[in-house]
């Protein structure tokens, strides 16, 4: 069995033994600093040093962060829970959703930001189940790649999608 700190990061600090599901557990600490964010008055939509760089910052380095420990410790994982893609895994999903805020529009955040956040998080969970292509084919690869790809396809796809929403002024 491997050191617990080779596990802390790509079980993101223990969320995917939450049960049930996982992923969304997984998904939380981006969406949750976020909500923060915007209910502080600072996001991307004010315009200022402080909402451009106190959220694309941290959001940028959740996302490196977890992807590294994805493709760092893929196989590992994979190995110490006997399965490919085990649920425990959920550093994939927190990248992923973190991908997804970086994605957004910077409107989407102003008048109506904690909706928007909300919309986010659910258009990323359902597309992450959901696997359109080619995330879903994207799986096979092996180890962390595998593990990883998919959930951050899906953040851009999601990201997308906030676009549409906000195109549509239903955000």
């Amino acid at each position: 069995m491997p050191p617990r700190s080779r596990l802390l990061l790509i079980t993101t600090f223990g969320l995917g033994y939450c049960r049930p599901a996982s992923g969304t557990w997984g998904s939380l600490p981006p969406a949750v600093f976020a909500a923060i964010m915007v209910w502080l008055g600072h996001s991307p939509a004010d315009g200022t040093d402080l909402g451009m760089l106190g959220w694309y910052v941290p959001l940028a380095l959740m996302t490196v962060l977890f992807s590294l420990a994805c493709l760092r410790d893929g196989d590992l994982a994979e190995h110490v829970f006997y399965k490919k893609d085990p649920g425990q895994v959920v550093a994939d999903e927190t990248a992923g959703m973190a991908l997804t805020l970086l994605c957004c529009p910077p409107a989407a955040f102003g008048k109506h930001g904690l909706l928007a956040v909300l919309a986010a998080f659910l258009l990323f969970r359902i597309l992450d189940i959901a696997k359109p292509w080619p995330a879903h084919g994207i799986q096979k690869l092996r180890g962390g790649w595998g593990v990883l790809m998919d959930d951050l396809i899906v953040g851009v796809y999601a990201g997308g999608l906030m676009w549409g929403l906000v195109a549509l002024k239903l955000l």
